[in-house]
């Protein structure tokens, strides 16, 4: 799959995304990853993502926030549990890693 531009934020961070379909819309023109990246990178430690799209797709999603250290939850599209639509809402987390050597 091809690259994606980034989006121009200088000088912003947000705190929050809302992004309804995007990644089945650019399923086939960028990567999933790229996508996330750039969320990432726009959005301030503890910011949000709230994203509504097809299941299988926020289940990709799902598995890639999660080992961004992100936290998230699937949950059912509001017309009830049979809507194949569902969101899924992420929050990124603030951590630091550890220096090597330091004990706990």
């Amino acid at each position: 799959m091809g690259k994606c531009e980034a989006f121009s934020t200088y000088p912003r961070t947000y705190d929050l995304i809302h992004a309804s379909g995007v990644f089945s819309l650019y399923e086939n023109k960028c990567d999933l990853e790229d996508i996330l990246l750039e969320m990432d990178r726009i959005l301030r430690p503890e910011g949000a993502v709230i994203l509504r799209d097809n299941v299988e797709v926020l289940n990709k999603v799902r598995s890639t926030v999660t080992g961004m250290r992100w936290k998230s939850k699937l949950l059912d599209h509001e017309d009830g549990p049979l809507v194949p639509e569902k969101l899924l809402i992420a929050v990124k987390t603030y951590w630091v890693g550890s220096k090597e050597g330091s004990s706990p």
